[in-house]
């Protein structure tokens, strides 16, 4: 199929209702996508906001710009925001709704109405989060982790935001329940699992966390909701009960959530680098099973967060193993990125740049987990700065980049125009710079002694804080720069044809933006998605 002039395909499908109505109670996995694209962005600007607030209030010491119970407040709903509605959903949600089922030749998602159903808890629970921060004792100030016994006794009103993450929990699983059934009863003849988008393998390995996982942060917060309203005493020591409990039963969840926010990144940068190297994918079984060797290995380490918590040594030495050993399938992974690359014809358009930033940003990210997951430094950077350096190269470092480089990867296929490619450079190059600034600057914090969610600190701590809040400001240059060169290449960019890349997977076949029915007829699939010829041609 090739595109038509003009042609609006998706985006100016009628459906049962006119206007706005059309989109929000639309069924098409591609509209539903948009919609959450939408939301997810809209949220990450409110918590990229909150997180340039509170490095203005740490760019010199003592008070500054807000209280210190604004500030812990603050750290929490940027903290809420940022891992519960932009970085757990946004990948899955988003490109995972527009383009899993057109990678496997389907024309939607076995379960459409639950899909639109997941996108309306979302918005549901984003509301009663929101809803939180203005109603009973003020925003929740416990940290996005929410730990007993402070978020049991605090006056704030953590059960109304608690109730919300939990309303956004359900709208996950049924989210992994319908791409599993998509993926196993959907696939278009000759769709082997050896022919699938090594994409495709990682939003798979991805609902499987997000089905298993999940309902232990459900239960988790259920008890919390108990414990606070009706005294239950289950993290209560007076009555019995174990605030540690609450911490092993939340990073059960939480950390196999790590895994939810990463792997459907390295899904999307395992698209882009065969595409703009122009070579097959190195060791594509090698990469299939490693997404689903993370997803197993990833729900036995949680752990390692807890090693200054009480521990056995037994258990410390058995969670610092496992946490080693989750690292070699992530390591593998970027084995074959590189052999990929090697001898490729490579193009650094935007996407590109986007996903080799992502490489290294995350390798930084994974080795500095290296040392939190060894118990002997772990005890000592444990709870400062490190940590928080440490966890944004891997989420915003990694699955950030990764979402921003599928955003420019996929954009013409979605709107059918093309962005100014030399702004989205520069804007790429503004935030790369920015986020090294802003996070790096923090682990030698951490290194240094500096807590973290600490409202203060010692003057000692005064220059490198300066420079971080610097960092913050050049990230937020780039982001701002990156959206605005977006928003004017969807409004007037020139039309970019079907596949301006030269891509092989399916959604490349189609027009941009993609027609309301994905495919004419049912595509059979005879190669594998990344067949290029010595050379750089895609092989026919």
């Amino acid at each position: 199929m090739t595109a038509t002039a003009g042609s609006r395909g998706f985006l100016a499908e009628g459906g049962k209702y006119p206007g706005l109505l059309g989109w929000i109670f639309s069924t098409d996995h591609k509209r539903i996508g948009l919609l959450y694209l939408f939301a997810v962005l809209s949220f990450f600007l409110v918590g990229a906001a909150l997180g340039i607030i509170i490095r203005l209030e740490l760019i010199a010491p003592g008070e500054t710009i807000v209280s210190a119970q604004t500030y812990n407040a603050l750290f929490t709903v940027h903290g809420v925001i940022m891992i519960f509605l932009f970085i757990i959903p946004g990948i899955p949600a988003i490109f995972g709704n527009i383009f899993l089922p057109i990678h496997i030749g389907a024309n939607d998602v076995s379960f459409p109405r639950l899909n639109l159903f997941s996108w309306w808890l979302y918005m549901i629970a984003a509301l009663i989060i929101l809803a939180s921060l203005f109603t009973g004792g003020g925003p929740p100030d416990t940290g996005w982790t929410f730990y007993v016994p402070f978020s049991a006794e605090t006056t704030t009103n953590v059960p109304m935001a608690v109730f919300g993450v939990f309303i956004l929990g359900f709208s996950s699983i049924l989210t992994g329940i319908n791409f599993v059934t998509t993926v196993h009863r959907l696939r278009a003849p000759g769709g082997r699992w050896g022919r699938l988008t090594l994409f495709v393998w990682s939003l798979y390995a991805t609902a499987w966390v997000q089905i298993l996982a999940t309902p232990m942060l459900a239960i988790t917060l259920v008890l919390l909701i108990l414990e606070r309203l009706l005294g239950a005493g289950l993290f209560d020591p007076a009555s019995g009960g174990d605030p540690i409990m609450f911490q092993h039963l939340f990073w059960i969840y939480s950390h196999p959530a790590v895994y939810i926010m990463i792997l459907p990144a390295m899904g999307i940068v395992t698209e882009i680098i065969p595409v703009f190297a122009r070579k097959p994918v190195f060791g594509y079984w090698a990469i299939a099973f490693s997404s689903i060797g993370i997803a197993a290995a990833g729900s036995l380490v949680w752990g390692h967060h807890m090693f200054v918590s009480g521990m056995s040594d037994t258990a410390v030495l058995i969670f610092s193993l496992l946490t080693f050993i989750v690292a070699i399938p992530s390591a593998i992974k970027v084995f074959n990125w590189v052999a990929t690359l090697y001898k490729g014809s490579i193009s650094l358009d935007p996407p590109m740049l986007f996903a080799l930033s992502f490489i290294f940003l995350f390798c930084i990210g994974g080795l500095t987990g290296l040392i939190l997951g060894a118990a002997a430094t772990d005890v000592h950077v444990h709870d400062t700065a490190f940590v928080v350096g440490h966890f944004h190269y891997v989420m915003f470092g990694g699955t950030g980049f990764a979402f921003f480089g599928g955003l420019h990867y996929w954009f013409p296929k979605i709107c059918g125009r093309m962005y100014n490619k030399r702004v989205a450079t520069v804007a790429w190059g503004i935030m790369f710079a920015g986020i090294n600034i802003l996070y790096f600057s923090m682990m030698i914090l951490g290194l240094r002694g500096m807590p973290r969610r600490y409202y203060d600190y010692l003057p000692e701590y005064a220059d490198l804080n300066l420079i971080s809040t610097i960092g913050s400001w050049i990230l937020a240059a780039g982001l701002l720069l990156m959206f605005v060169n977006l928003l004017r290449g969807a409004r007037n960019g020139r039309p970019a044809g079907p596949n301006p890349w030269g891509g092989l997977t399916l959604e490349w076949t189609l027009a941009s933006p993609p027609p309301a029915e994905n495919f004419a007829s049912i595509p059979v699939i005879e190669h594998g998605p990344y067949d290029y010829e010595q050379g750089g041609t895609p092989h026919e």
